[in-house]
C-alpha cells in the first residue's frame, strides 16, 4: 500500500531496526489487530486543505508544494496497540524505578537505566509500535487516495498526490549529537515534538537534502496547519526537534462545557469548512477555542531559529476519528 519513493520520504524508512514483537503483551496485540488504517479519536485527524501562503518558494519548490494547491494532511499514531505498550510498561517501569533507586516526582516519570533489561525490552516494543504508526499513516494514505480518485474520477497520475513527509511525534531514538564540542550518542526523546533536521544531514532523502527535513504542525480545524524546515539551529538548541502542534488551552471537559448550546459543525461550515466526526462531544472536545493559535506557536520556533516557515495550508474538509 504505497510507492517506493515513499520509503524514502518517511522517517526511519517506516520501520526502526530492533522492534520485537514476541516482547508485546496479548492486550496489546489484540487491541491493534482491528485498527490498522483508522485514525482514532481525541486530536487526529485527516485534512483537506489547500495551501493559503508560501514564505519560502524554494524550499516549497523542493517539497513540490505551490499557492492555490489542494493537500491531504493525516494525524494519528500507533492507536490503541502503542497506548497499551506505554501502559504496559509504565507499570513495569515503576517497579524499575524502585528496583533502581531512583527517586521520582511524578510517577509517569517512571524509568530505567538505558541498558537494563526493562529498557530495552521497552525499546523494543516503542520501535514495534513505531511501525505499527507508519504503517497505519500509509494504509490511511493510500484508501484517501483511492477514494480521490474514484469520487473524482481520475487516474493517479491525474491526481497527482504524493508524499511530501510521514514524520513522528511520540518517539524516543538514538541519534548523534555535538555536546561542549564533542560528538556524543543520545537517547532523544520527542514527547509531542517533533524531528526537524537541516539541510545536508545524512539521513534526509536526497531529493529534499539540500533544503533539510519537512517538518508538519497541525493546528485547529477551524484555523490552519504549516509546513516548516529543519534548521542548523536546532541541532545545537533542541538536539533537532521542533514543536509538533498548537497545544491545548483549555481541558475536553471544559470545551464540552464551552460548546454547550453551539452547533460548531455549522460554525465551520460558515467558515467554507466541511467537518465529518464520530459525534457531537469530539467535535465540541477539539473546536479551535480549546486551541492556542497555531500561526502564534508557529512565529515562536520560527523566530527562535530553530525550524522555518515554509507553507500555510487552511482547511476545507475534515474527518474526526
Amino acid at each position: 500500500m504505497g510507492d517506493e519513493e515513499d520509503l524514502a520520504h518517511t522517517e526511519s524508512n517506516g520501520c526502526m531496526d530492533g522492534a520485537d514483537p514476541s516482547i508485546i503483551s496479548d492486550k496489546a496485540l489484540d487491541r491493534g489487530k482491528a485498527q490498522q488504517g483508522t485514525l482514532g479519536s481525541g486530536n487526529h485527524f485527516l485534512e483537506i486543505q489547500y495551501v493559503s501562503d508560501i514564505y519560502d518558494e524554494k524550499t516549497a519548490g523542493a517539497f513540490g508544494l505551490f499557492e492555490g494547491q489542494v493537500t491531504i494532511m493525516i494525524h494519528t499514531g500507533s492507536r490503541g496497540f502503542g497506548h497499551q505498550v506505554c501502559t504496559d510498561f509504565l507499570v513495569r517501569m515503576e517497579k524499575a524505578s524502585r528496583k533502581y533507586g531512583i527517586s521520582l516526582h511524578d510517577k509517569e516519570l517512571a524509568c530505567a537505566p538505558v541498558n537494563s533489561q526493562e529498557a530495552e525490552d521497552y525499546i523494543a516494543s516503542m520501535k514495534a509500535a513505531a511501525n505499527y504508526a507508519w504503517a497505519n499513516r500509509q494504509c490511511i494514505m493510500h484508501w484517501t487516495k483511492g477514494s480521490a480518485m474514484k469520487v473524482l474520477g481520475i487516474s493517479p497520475k491525474e491526481l497527482g498526490l504524493s508524499l511530501v513527509y510521514d514524520v513522528a511525534h511520540n518517539i524516543a531514538k538514538v541519534e548523534d549529537h555535538v555536546i561542549d564540542g564533542k560528538k556524543r550518542k543520545l537517547m532523544v526523546h520527542r514527547k509531542g515534538a517533533t524531528r526537524a533536521f537541516p539541510a545536508g544531514h545524512p539521513e534526509l532523502p536526497e531529493t529534499i537534502r539540500h533544503v533539510g527535513q519537512p517538518v508538519l504542525i497541525p493546528g485547529d480545524m477551524g484555523r490552519a496547519s504549516f509546513v516548516l524546515v529543519g534548521l542548523e539551529k536546532g541541532m545545537t538548541d533542541t538536539f533537532g526537534s521542533t514543536c509538533h502542534g498548537a497545544g491545548r488551552v483549555m481541558s475536553r471537559h471544559k470545551a464540552i462545557k464551552m460548546a454547550k448550546g453551539r452547533a460548531i459543525w455549522r460554525e465551520l461550515e460558515d467558515m467554507g469548512i466541511i467537518v465529518m466526526s464520530a459525534g457531537r462531544r469530539t467535535l465540541a472536545e477539539e473546536m479551535s477555542d480549546a486551541y492556542k493559535d497555531i500561526s502564534n506557536v508557529v512565529d515562536v520556533v520560527h523566530n527562535a531559529g530553530i525550524s522555518s516557515k515554509v507553507a500555510k495550508l487552511r482547511p476545507l474538509g475534515v474527518v474526526k476519528g
